[in-house]
């Protein structure tokens, strides 16, 4: 059956917020994709893209990076070929997470926060983080494959509390919500 509807190609997913207080330590927050294989669609990641790593084939790659949140507009953004990634994969999870090196840090501590999906000129989904305000990292997006070999795009923003290592470990796993 045809469908009037688009398939999801290449997005976007960005985040911003605020620098630190002078003298305080830096809000250091990070985008993390898990990307899921078609024949354990919530077990264990295949791998993970985060600051300093890509996919495998450079189909999910961090186009920029902030340690402070200074700058105009978005502080990072990671781009999703999802029409490139290999039918291997069904599921790709993207996470948002604030590092904990210098003391426990949430949303709701962190000035003007923000994420954005996007596909070219078409915003999927917008959130500023309040209803996660005491979580330490956020699921942002979920894209799913479809038996058509299309992406849906699921947008709901889900915290959890502890390290970036645990949240990567549990981002994607049926019992977080997914």
């Amino acid at each position: 059956m045809s469908t009037p509807n688009k398939d999801l190609d290449k997005v976007e997913v960005r985040i911003k917020w605020d620098p630190s207080d002078q003298g305080e330590a830096p809000n250091d927050l990070d985008i993390i994709a898990a990307t899921y294989p078609a024949d354990e669609p919530y077990g264990s990641p295949a791998y993970l893209v985060h600051f300093d790593s890509r996919a495998p084939d450079g189909t999910i790659t961090l186009d920029r990076d902030s340690r402070t949140g200074q700058g105009l507009g978005y502080d990072e953004v990671m781009t999703l070929e999802l029409d490139r990634l290999s039918d291997a994969y069904a599921r790709v999870v993207v996470g948002v997470a604030i590092q904990q090196r210098d003391g426990r840090k949430t949303f709701g501590a962190i000035e003007n926060t923000g994420v954005q999906v996007r596909e070219g000129y078409t915003t999927l989904a917008e959130d500023d983080f309040s209803a996660v305000g005491g979580a330490t990292a956020a699921v942002v997006a979920e894209f799913v494959r479809e038996e058509s070999g299309g992406w849906h795009f699921h947008g709901t923003v889900r915290g959890f509390d502890g390290d970036p290592d645990e949240f990567a470990a549990a981002m994607g796993g049926r019992a977080f919500g997914a």
